[in-house]
């Protein structure tokens, strides 16, 4: 079989994976504290035969880190986490990381996600606050204050530049190497009464989807030209 068959069909994985995760994007552009996911490709070169024939990788995704736009709603159980920072929630599989700091209480106090999964203090334990009691501040630093009586501080982690993030339940992620608290809060840290938005840029997305249309649809002529082709020679052949 000639090899361009294989090159386009490599071409055509690639480009279905890349569809996959720009459509994921698109669903999750109003998620908030969503991480949009990114992908990159490499040439893999075959030597075997003749000439070396390229084939394009699987490719590798990653979670972008830019930040995303801040949108203030004015409630004191939000926050939006400014620079690179990240807020710690517990989940049925462990301790993982959100930027989205749109926070609840339950009835005995305690600060959840809108899913139910607790907020996490520096030390690794859920926080609380008293229902009754008026509704905290919240200062960059994470510290908690309510009815001027300090109850803790979120726990605020930066996760290492070189981690691999996993996504987990909602817009949270874990990483492959342990964070550590932050200790910068003139770059990173919360602000009250605002909300992350996702860091997905939709039209963007929306160019990437029309552009690997037109990709996928170039290579599948290509495709539909060879097999063309190989039928007229088999025909040539057989009449001969």
């Amino acid at each position: 079989m000639q090899s361009n068959i294989y090159v386009a069909l490599s071409a055509q994985l690639a480009l279905q994976r890349r569809l996959d995760t720009v459509a994921n994007n698109v669903a999750n552009a109003s998620t908030a504290g969503y991480r949009a996911e990114e992908m990159s490709f490499e040439e893999l070169l075959s030597e075997k035969g003749k000439e070396p024939v390229s084939f394009v990788s699987k490719g590798d995704s990653h979670l972008s880190l830019k930040m995303g736009d801040l949108e203030q709603t004015g409630r004191p159980l939000d926050v939006a986490v400014r620079g690179s920072a990240w807020l710690a929630i517990q989940t049925p599989q462990g301790i993982a990381y959100t930027r989205d700091g749109r926070m609840q209480m339950t009835t005995e106090g305690v600060l959840t996600t809108l899913s139910g999964q607790p907020f996490l203090d520096a030390s690794g334990s859920p926080l609380q606050l008293d229902p009754e009691k008026p509704p905290p501040t919240i200062n960059k630093a994470g510290t908690i204050t309510q009815d001027g009586q300090d109850l803790g501080a979120l726990g605020i982690y930066r996760i290492p530049q070189q981690a691999k993030l996993t996504r987990a339940e909602g817009s949270s992620v874990t990483s492959d190497i342990q964070p550590t608290a932050e200790l910068d809060f003139i770059s990173n840290g919360v602000v009250q009464g605002f909300v992350e938005k996702s860091n997905v840029n939709p039209m963007l997305e929306m160019t990437h989807l029309i552009t690997i249309q037109r990709n996928f649809e170039a290579v599948s002529t290509m495709l539909h030209d060879t097999e063309a082709s190989l039928q007229d020679a088999l025909r040539n052949i057989a009449g001969s």
